[in-house]
């Protein structure tokens, strides 16, 4: 696909793979809208690259998506691609009571039930623009089980399920459908892992090069993109998946155990 001369909304777009991948797709040539709940955030990148548009939202908010429906309709009607980015990755240990039953789907509100609902409401408008598409932002643990982030994995699961339907439901569009499988990387949502028993950083990457990767299968058409450690993830799912999961389950095992709780 031609990525010069688009109008591109980034969800979470204020650091990590959004921000990244809005500073590359302006410096190609597209106008960038990004969005994001913290307004200070949001006005920091603002002021850093100017000709980035801001709008402040929230994709677990379904009221929220509607108003930016209306306000991208009305600001930037020439929008056909969105990239559905905002996340958000805990380690919750199960055995923690102190949870409530609806801060433990967080994670699903935002990382699936987010780009479900963003794509729903944007789907008509989608189809009647000039070379549209979509780009679901998952993980390679979307593939294999990481025992201690329990619903961010069950989230990028569905993501996972979810885009591949879209998919072929779309097939008779001009809608093209993407999925980044993004590999651990060293994002804000990541620097909670860090001091966890188990945990190694040796091969994350940086967003930058996630995202450069990212663009460079976007441009050939690649629908499913696995960069760095997230083709060794999705190969060792398929070819030993006992093994992988095993190695997973290192990662702060002890706290997983509710010792410490």
């Amino acid at each position: 696909m031609k990525l010069k001369d688009n109008t591109i909304l980034i969800t979470g777009g204020t650091s990590g793979f959004g921000l990244a991948f809005a500073t590359k797709l302006l410096a190609l040539g597209n106008n960038i809208i990004i969005t994001g709940r913290d307004q200070i955030k949001l006005d920091s990148v603002k002021k850093q690259y100017p000709d980035i548009n801001i709008i402040k939202s929230d994709v677990s908010d379904a009221k929220a998506i509607e108003e930016l429906y209306q306000e991208i309709v009305r600001r930037f009607p020439s929008l056909n691609i969105i990239i559905n980015n905002a996340g958000e990755m805990r380690v919750i240990s199960l055995h923690d009571t102190s949870i409530d039953l609806l801060n433990i789907t967080r994670e699903v509100e935002i990382n699936l039930m987010g780009p479900i609902r963003m794509v729903q409401q944007f789907l008509p408008f989608l189809k009647k623009q000039q070379s549209p598409a979509i780009l679901n932002v998952s993980s390679g643990l979307a593939v294999v089980p990481f025992p201690i982030s329990p619903i961010y994995g069950a989230s990028k699961s569905g993501l996972h399920a979810y885009t591949k339907a879209l998919r072929i439901q779309l097939k008779n569009t001009n809608i093209k459908v993407f999925e980044l499988l993004a590999p651990a990387s060293k994002t804000p949502l990541g620097d909670k892992f860090a001091n966890l028993d188990g945990f190694s950083d040796s091969g994350t990457m940086m967003p930058e090069k996630v995202v450069d990767a990212a663009i460079k299968g976007l441009e050939n058409d690649k629908l499913e993109l696995y960069p760095g450690m997230a083709r060794l993830l999705y190969i060792f799912s398929r070819l030993a998946p006992g093994f992988i999961l095993k190695q997973l389950s290192k990662v702060g095992a002890k706290f997983m155990s509710g010792i410490s709780q």
